[in-house]
């Protein structure tokens, strides 16, 4: 095809011009993919050395409890859900119930603030939890996030309401009357008697010389999560899906508290904590107040 001299001049430098936007575009994209994954990996290696520097691999909290855990904990955070924006409880259920698998991290000031036993279920099964349900009278423990609520004095004495943060996974939480209380069967005589600590009605039950201190630790907006490596729960979390931004905001510095009813831990000075992190778009990866459950 001929085209005329005159257009020439105006469709040659339109196309030089397409070419170089075209570039300019592609590298610019280029480097904010680049500026992601470098924030990702940023990310990635502060928890981990957060979760080196606590020593939680070597208390038995797995990997993948500690890595959701705090993308859940972000994401609450970035939502504005919650009030207490230092506090991380994980209770790792992929540990039995004779281990010490209740976790209560302050993340902002990388401190272990408690380490102890925490019950399951009675129908989710016996030494470990194998089955979870957000049903009325089922009698299991229910996985996911939750947000803390108020305290009150009930049955067990001082206990700590609990929200259910995911939608039919955790939501009936409150209408169940889950919360976190004491309870004696949660002691180690029962481990070294049968086996196992006892178990309740599917609350998250702790030890009685412990509660006070841990719901007061806890009470008011802290996150909450209860882990598995539930394939049905995993492959249902809208907390645990990837592809969302997931910003680790919070400064991290590495001092430690010691509390007789916290696993001994050695402070490691890891200076580079200090800095906040930007936002990132990869990382591993509601319910109706009442005015006073029973506790389960």
């Amino acid at each position: 095809m001929n085209i005329p001299r005159k257009a020439k001049l105006f469709v040659f430098p339109a196309i030089l011009l397409t070419c170089l936007f075209t570039v300019i575009n592609v590298s610019s994209i280029g480097r904010k993919n680049l500026k992601l994954k470098i924030a990702a990996s940023m990310v990635r290696s502060n928890t981990a050395m957060l979760y080196d520097s606590l020593q939680l691999g070597t208390l038995g909290l797995s990997t993948d409890a500690f890595m959701y855990g705090i993308q859940g904990f972000q994401r609450l955070l970035n939502a504005g859900r919650l009030q207490n924006d230092s506090v991380l409880a994980i209770v790792d259920f992929s540990l039995p119930s004779s281990q010490k698998r209740l976790f209560v991290i302050d993340v902002r000031n990388s401190k272990l603030l408690f380490n102890t036993l925490v019950s399951h279920g009675r129908n989710s099964g016996k030494l470990n939890a194998v089955k979870f349900s957000n049903k009325l009278n089922s009698n299991m423990s229910s996985l996911g996030f939750y947000i803390t609520d108020n305290t009150y004095i009930g049955e067990h004495g001082l206990s700590l309401r609990l929200q259910g943060a995911e939608k039919s996974i955790n939501d009936n939480a409150m209408r169940r009357g889950i919360v976190m209380h004491g309870a004696s069967y949660v002691d180690e005589s029962f481990v070294d008697n049968q086996g196992y600590i006892g178990r309740s009605l599917g609350c998250p039950a702790i030890p009685e010389e412990v509660k006070e201190d841990v719901i007061t630790a806890l009470k008011n907006g802290a996150c909450l999560f209860i882990y598995s490596a539930n394939p049905n729960y995993i492959a249902h979390s809208k907390m645990l899906q990837r592809g969302k931004n997931v910003a680790m905001n919070t400064p991290v510095m590495p001092t430690f508290h010691a509390n007789a009813a916290v696993r001994p831990v050695q402070a490691l000075d890891i200076s580079a904590f200090s800095a906040q992190l930007p936002d990132v778009s990869t990382l591993k990866e509601q319910a109706p107040g009442i005015n006073s459950p029973t506790a389960m």
